[in-house]
């Protein structure tokens, strides 16, 4: 992972690169903030092909932006993963705060030793929650995230889009979309279809996984090996 002190310098440059048009992407040609733009959801066609690995990498390397901060979402609410790859014990999160109007969102923000990164778990485990994604309050939730802080970046570690539904409304709601693509496992027709899946969002570019090699650039996406 990321962080300060890490003697890993080639991983950094290449998420410097593959962060560099997520963060022009947050304003118009103006100057002006995009609105929700700084909502980016991190999904994939299937599991495996190292969503979370990269949603956690992406979100540290835009922790070291000098002017942002970030706040790293887990909504990968059956197999959650970020609390416990951060070394992060969690009791309560996303879904708690979903499922509970009583409960405030600080109460479940956990703040971390590297400087302007925070995190969201996903929570307890709950039999609804696919409808707590979906519904009204995950809504106006993502709304507050986006809008309270203009220097807040949201990086949503979504659930892979095919055999689920709920990265698919989560995609919608997002200003950005990063499809993450396995390079030696992901077919071209599952790849087709996770793409189908979200065509109405606006923005979504891709990032080539497990990929060895020279670093090439694949029209809308970046490619590296991990």
């Amino acid at each position: 992972m990321l962080v300060p002190g890490n003697p890993h310098q080639e991983l950094a440059a290449e998420f410097r690169g593959i962060k560099r048009p997520l963060v022009a992407n947050l304003v118009s040609g103006a100057g002006a903030a995009l609105p929700g733009s700084n909502l980016i959801v991190v999904t994939s066609a299937v599991p495996g092909e190292g969503k979370t690995f990269c949603a956690i990498n992406l979100a540290l390397s835009m922790a070291a932006e000098v002017d942002k901060t970030v706040l790293l979402v887990d909504a990968d609410v059956l197999k959650p993963s970020v609390a416990s790859r951060l070394g992060i014990e969690a009791r309560a999160g996303l879904l708690d705060l979903l499922a509970n109007p009583a409960i405030d969102l600080s109460d479940v923000l956990l703040k971390t030793n590297i400087p302007k990164f925070t995190v969201l778990p996903a929570g307890k485990p709950r039999a609804d929650s696919a409808e707590l994604l979906a519904g009204g309050h995950m809504k106006q939730l993502f709304d507050e995230l986006a809008q309270r802080y203009p220097d807040r970046i949201i990086i949503v570690d979504a659930p892979p889009l095919l055999p689920t539904t709920e990265a698919r409304t989560l995609a919608t709601r997002a200003g950005q979309v990063v499809m993450i693509v396995d390079a030696g496992s992901t077919s071209q027709g599952v790849l087709t279809e996770a793409f189908g899946t979200i065509k109405d969002c606006k923005n979504v570019m891709s990032i080539l996984n497990r990929r060895s090699g020279i670093l090439r650039n694949y029209g809308n996406g970046y490619g590296y090996g991990d």
